[in-house]
């Protein structure tokens, strides 16, 4: 059963809240999405699919935050709309249906199951705040933000492939591309077509603006790219990139420019890493040997790529705080369901003080780090500065992550360091957090910057 009606008209009407909260007050919000809900075709396929993801809810917990909700218009970080606590229904049931039974052979073989790819488009989770008319679900930031946890619950490595398609690759084209771009584009990156984010090179890691990668246009006024990105997810799958690339090393960074390209231009994917986590996740090294772009495919204002670089990875950031909640939140309850049924001294091993205190600590850690993760998300979409809070999002959670991953397979003992448990594959799967999309040094620099200008403001 496709799970793709819910989510589009979820993530639609998500965005109309949102949208209308913007522009008004509560009662205006109200008034606008009646009619959308009223404007809804549900067809028997799509309502027997919306009566499943409701029924997969927690209906209590769902009665309870109705009952407690704010008549003021404020509610707590993990109050979600009704359209979100779908999606995040839906999401759940996808990856504990098809993605969990392939995970252990993806890990074994270091390798993305094709249908699995097949499957995030045919739901639709690969298009979430991409304009409907260009075949996206017209979804909110959030949204995708939900999406990205509930898939790192099961499978870390799914769920980046799922955040930067969304957060990095579409999200460049919707704000910063071309009408035209954005039509030739955008509807097949909704489709089936897998897209890739080329920014990091050999010699350009964290200082991102010293690459190398040269783009100078020829006689036509077309581009031609020479250079080699490294370290570059969704590479072996993808046949769409964005690329960054210099003009002129003597502008610095004004000398940026940022590029839609097609793997048929003549990308080259080369060797792919051996990695010790998000194994599934392909991270190869991407070259570019006199590769020739149209003009058109120009992202942007020309020596402005490097305003555009800044400004994605913030969002970049909140995405993989997300993933790394998910990540916490899946190796916590598959541990803590262990505990509760290994027995020691002739009862659970969940029930001694010493383990309840570690359990507890854990659910602090993640409880907090989702708070800051879905405050960044909720800021963004607010159209406020969100910089300093996504950093603080990315660089906590991927702290609690490391935690609370690795005292899961402490909490299993001998059981807890066998692959067949799958907790060792969350540890090593955290371990990526504190490194891409801005180290945790860099994100440190970054809150260190933005919290004392607040201090001499």
């Amino acid at each position: 059963m496709s799970l793709r009606a819910p989510m589009l008209r979820a993530t639609a009407r998500a965005a109309a809240r949102q949208q209308s909260l913007r522009s008004g007050s509560a009662v205006s919000a109200t008034a606008s999405v009646a009619p959308l809900r009223s404007q809804q075709r549900i067809t028997p396929s799509s309502s027997n699919a919306l009566s499943s993801a409701r029924s997969f809810s927690s209906s209590s917990a769902r009665g309870m935050a109705a009952e407690f909700e704010s008549p003021f218009g404020i509610n707590s970080l993990s109050k979600l709309s009704e359209e979100e606590e779908m999606l995040r229904e839906a999401v759940q049931r996808f990856a504990q249906d098809v993605v969990a039974p392939k995970v252990e052979a993806m890990e074994e073989n270091e390798k993305m199951d094709p249908e699995i790819i097949k499957g995030l488009f045919e739901q639709g989770l690969m298009s979430i705040e991409t304009d409907p008319e260009l075949g996206g679900a017209g979804g909110s930031f959030t949204a995708a933000i939900i999406v990205i946890e509930e898939l790192a619950k099961v499978d870390p490595s799914v769920s980046v492939l799922c955040d930067v398609h969304n957060t990095l690759v579409n999200t460049v084209l919707r704000k910063y591309a071309s009408k035209e771009l954005q039509e030739k584009y955008m509807p097949k990156l909704s489709a089936d077509t897998l897209g890739s984010f080329c920014l990091s090179e050999p010699a350009s890691g964290s200082d991102a603006f010293a690459m190398k990668t040269s783009c100078k246009k020829d006689s036509n006024g077309d581009w031609i790219i020479n250079g080699s990105k490294m370290w570059i997810t969704n590479s072996a799958e993808a046949e769409f990139f964005i690329v960054f690339a210099q003009s002129d090393p003597s502008k610095g960074y004004k000398g940026i420019n940022a590029f839609a390209v097609e793997k048929e231009h003549g990308v080259e994917i080369a060797k792919k890493e051996k990695k010790l986590g998000i194994k599934a996740s392909s991270t190869c090294t991407v070259n570019f040997d006199e590769v020739k772009i149209p003009k058109e495919n120009l992202i942007g204002e020309e020596g402005k790529g490097y305003k555009i670089a800044i400004e994605i990875l913030n969002e970049g950031r909140v995405g993989i705080g997300a993933q790394m909640v998910g990540l916490a939140q899946g190796a916590f309850e598959k541990a803590v369901r262990y505990a509760h049924e290994r027995e020691q001294f002739n009862k659970p091993v969940a029930t001694f003080q010493g383990m309840q205190f570690q359990i507890a600590e854990a659910a602090t850690q993640i409880e907090a780090a989702r708070a800051l993760v879905y405050n960044a998300a909720r800021l963004k979409e607010e159209g406020r500065p969100f910089t300093k809070q996504a950093a603080m999002a990315k660089l906590f959670s991927s702290q609690v992550a490391q935690s609370v991953s690795g005292s899961a397979i402490e909490w299993c003992g001998g059981y807890g360091f066998t692959r067949e448990s799958g907790l060792p594959k969350f540890w090593s799967d955290s371990k990526i957090g504190a490194i891409y999309e801005g180290t945790s040094n860099i994100q440190r620099a970054t809150i260190y910057k933005l919290a004392s200008a607040e201090l001499d403001a």
